[in-house]
């Protein structure tokens, strides 16, 4: 088929303009994201700091891993917790993130000054994105650009900057939707596989619910009228999706196999709790999430009871609130979306719908509302461009199935509920019982007034600018676009500037704090072996240790192996999101190796009393470095150590959760199996009530263990290595190593291979031989890696065949037909 000149002008014109409005909302949601993000960066002196997560997991965890990278190593990772796999461990922040690895270039000084920018890189694509996807839905594009808009600075992702890496779900969420469609309108192959391996590539956890919502949204528009359903593009899309998933299988099984061990994954919502929120106000907070601005993560106040702390429960968008989407709905149109939105709302309210955009996870997250949000903004723009104004009316009589939209009562809905829940909340009588038994009535349900009447005025002035925008400019096509989009950059501005400053008041001093004593501060520190061995940090700032490098006990990280969520929970320390032991346990830190504690010396908090009791036993005050008191345990043991005697696991369990780690100090805990395997080796079976638990006994316990200890440790980028002296003793026995055991684990002693056993709940050993020196060797394999690199590349390739046949079925075909080879066919073809 042959074009005329003039109609491929037209087409590469018309091709040039959609670009052009694909780059304004590219450019635009750069420039708002800039004007927003760049004065706190200059007020930190080129870095973006918050507060809580953002500050203490994305910073850091950028950090650490950008420099294990950069070092050769993507096995194991001895900065997180006792250990961790690194592909595991952190494919679910940012392994498969593009922006991450954007970092690499950069050296590790630079990267905490690197988040700033990336999330404005990321406001820009996620408005991209959404721009591509609403397009098709508008007539105007400069509609879809004021949607991309929307979409890009909404409630879910102000509140998310709290949780960068939930970003990239968003960026990638529309070109799925994307890809899909034009599978089923356009007969387009090879997108949807390549938007599922986006997909499952930055974050296998979102994947799940948007492959939940794709299953919805094609059903929806199967059954609405949305697609033609065509055998041959169903078979296509269920195949490229496999495809795509298959291709990110060399970090998904690495992933999948570490999260199996994970405590967290294994509840699921059932009884009562599937079917009804067992916190009454919730079903108020699912409402207040999009008629107000997103609240603080962690510091709600709307709904104080409602446990939504970090359930990501946001969806406000600036200026139009769901008016847009409650004019959509009252329109006479029929339209898929008229189905699908009511669904997505009934699956809010409904606690096992919610939970099947994560597995049936009974925790509450309302991580998938982005999802909701891309309808709610498509929704408002395909209003907004079908404004009904007063020269439509008698049209739309004329003619009842014409799509015009009327926005005054959608707009007076929208305020009367937006008021009806400020009055509510605000001024509701509450009695309070005062220290001296009088009762108090106050005005007010809200948990902080301050922020509750700010966000109520943010929400009900950006309404009466959209009605000022309706009234004035909703028969003017051309400027109602252009005027809406400057209103959402203001309103969108100022809100999340609020939002920010909000939230850095409840952070660390990012001056005084942050800068001057944390990023970038690994070098004041000048404290012997702090490499090799584990340092304490006492009530300090979560995850202090991976901005100095240093290894520890203390981490705030959520995705660690299931033997450190097993050793934590055996020995009574709740181990969910965190690993943080209080100082009541004193003997983990001799049975963990560790050698130092860390005191910032300007909080409440001291290590020490003024009459110089220490909060733990048996630590002496070793020096102060830039603002901290470094202590040092005198009985310290270092990595690697035997024991004379075991006991069972049975014994074991039966003492009580004060007495386990002081145990193990005493005796190694085996099974039954060990005991019968180890039966010749220098250990004799003992009992738990032989031993008596007071302080003495506990520094004589690690006097004996240290004297059984390596001479020498050292990490490495496989491992690590130890070394001991066993020439004056009689028999093999088992060498302890306070490292979690993991099936990827491999270990020689002298060059030959060695079983490696799980004891003390969790942890590493290996027999040693007697009557000389055993030079130790673990090397760590990601467990699923090498399958998942034979997998991927064998699904690339599978793909590239796919697309080659795809653009050539045709040719293909013909010359079938025709009993000719394709390059006759095309020899032919060309000749006509």
């Amino acid at each position: 088929m042959t074009y005329s000149k003039d109609i491929r002008c037209e087409a590469l014109a018309h091709g040039n303009k959609k670009s052009r409005y694909g780059l304004r909302a590219f450019l635009l949601g750069i420039l708002f994201a800039t004007v927003i993000f760049l004065p706190f960066i200059i007020y930190d002196n080129g870095l973006f700091l918050y507060y809580g997560d953002f500050n203490v997991q994305q910073i850091p965890f950028y950090q650490l891993v950008h420099d294990t990278i950069r070092s050769g190593n993507i096995g194991w990772s001895h900065h997180t917790d006792l250990g961790a796999n690194i592909i595991g461990s952190y494919s679910f922040y940012l392994i498969g993130s593009p922006f991450f690895w954007l970092t690499l270039p950069f050296p590790s000084e630079a990267v905490p000054y690197l988040m700033g920018p990336l999330l404005i890189l990321k406001t820009g694509c996620m408005s991209f994105t959404a721009y591509i996807f609403l397009r098709r839905y508008t007539r105007n594009k400069s509609y879809a650009v004021l949607g991309g808009l929307l979409y890009a600075f909404s409630g879910f992702t102000c509140f998310n900057i709290f949780f960068n890496h939930f970003h990239e779900a968003m960026i990638i969420f529309p070109l799925l939707l994307t890809a899909v469609d034009e599978m089923f309108e356009n007969n387009r192959r090879g997108l949807v596989a390549l938007a599922v391996f986006g997909s499952c590539l930055m974050n296998y956890y979102f994947f799940v619910g948007q492959v939940v919502f794709v299953i919805i949204y094609w059903f929806v528009k199967i059954f609405a009228g949305g697609y033609r359903f065509k055998i041959k593009n169903f078979i296509c899309l269920i195949f490229e999706s496999v495809i795509g998933l298959l291709a990110t299988a060399v970090i998904t099984i690495p992933a999948i196999l570490c999260i199996m061990g994970n405590s967290r994954i294994g509840n699921t919502l059932n009884g009562w709790n599937a079917l009804v929120y067992d916190c009454p106000q919730r079903y108020l907070n699912i409402f207040t999430a999009y008629l107000f601005p997103p609240e603080l993560p962690a510091y709600p106040t709307f709904t104080p009871d409602s446990n939504t702390k970090w359930g990501s429960l946001a969806g406000w968008l600036p200026l139009f609130s769901v008016s847009g989407v409650i004019a959509f709905m009252t329109s006479r149109k029929k339209h898929w979306l008229k189905k699908l939105i009511p669904i997505l709302v009934l699956m809010a309210f409904v606690p096992i719908l919610n939970s099947s955009f994560q597995l049936f996870n009974q925790q509450y997250y309302a991580r998938w509302m982005y999802m909701l949000v891309l309808m709610i903004c498509l929704a408002t723009v395909m209003a907004l461009e079908n404004t009904q104004s007063n020269s439509d009316r008698l049209a739309e009589e004329v003619n009842p199935n014409s799509f015009k939209v009327r926005w005054a009562p959608a707009i007076g809905v929208t305020t009367a509920f937006t008021l009806l829940l400020t009055a509510a909340i605000g001024f509701m009588p509450v009695a309070e019982e005062s220290l001296s038994g009088s009762e108090t009535i106050k005005l007010g349900l809200m948990d902080d007034c301050f922020r509750f009447w700010l966000y109520c005025a943010i929400a009900l002035a950006s309404l009466v600018v959209l009605i000022v925008i309706m009234a004035v400019f909703s028969k003017k096509k051309k400027l109602l676009p252009v005027v809406c989009i400057i209103a959402v950059g203001i309103i969108s501005v100022g809100y999340t500037v609020t939002e920010i400053a909000m939230g850095k008041s409840h952070g660390y001093d990012s001056k005084n704090y942050m800068q001057a004593l944390v990023i970038n501060h690994e070098d004041d520190f000048d404290i012997p072996q702090s490499d090799i061995t584990r340092t304490d940090f006492y009530q300090m700032m979560d995850n202090s240790a991976m901005f100095w490098k240093i290894p520890t006990i203390q981490t705030f990280h959520s995705i660690v192996p299931g033997s450190v969520m097993e050793f934590y929970n055996d020995i009574g320390i709740n181990r969910d999101v965190a690993s943080r032991p209080d100082a009541t346990d004193y003997a983990l830190r001799s049975l963990t190796s560790t050698r130092w504690l860390i005191d910032y010396t300007k909080d409440s908090n001291s290590f020490s009393t003024t009459g110089g009791a220490t909060a733990m036993p048996g630590w002496k005050y070793y020096d102060k470095q830039s603002e901290f008191d470094i202590w040092e345990n005198e009985y310290y043991i270092p990595m690697g150590f035997s024991y004379d005697s075991y006991v069972s696991k049975k014994d074991y369990d039966s003492c009580t959760d004060s007495e386990k780690t002081r145990l193990m100090l005493k005796a190694m805990v085996l099974t039954d199996e060990q005991m019968e395997k180890y039966s010749f080796a220098a250990l004799n079976k003992t009992s738990s009530s032989n031993f008596t638990y007071t302080k003495d006994q506990y520094y004589k316990d690690c006097k004996n263990r240290k004297k059984q200890s390596c001479s020498s440790f050292e990490y490495n980028n496989t491992g690590f290595t130890a070394e001991i002296d066993r020439t004056a003793c009689n028999q093999n026995t088992l060498l302890f190593f306070s490292v979690p055991y993991e099936d990827g684990w491999s270990a020689q002693v002298n060059g030959k291979n060695v079983d490696i056993e799980k004891v003390n709940v969790g942890f590493m050993a290996i027999e040693v031989p007697a009557n000389q020196v055993c030079k130790i060797a673990f090397t760590y394999n990601t467990p699923g890696l090498n399958a998942g690199i034979i997998i991927s590349i064998a699904a690339s390739a599978v793909f590239i065949i796919y697309i080659l046949l795809v653009k050539n079925y045709k040719k293909i075909i013909s010359a079938f037909k025709a009993g000719k080879s394709v390059k006759q066919v095309e020899q032919t073809d060309s000749e006509n």
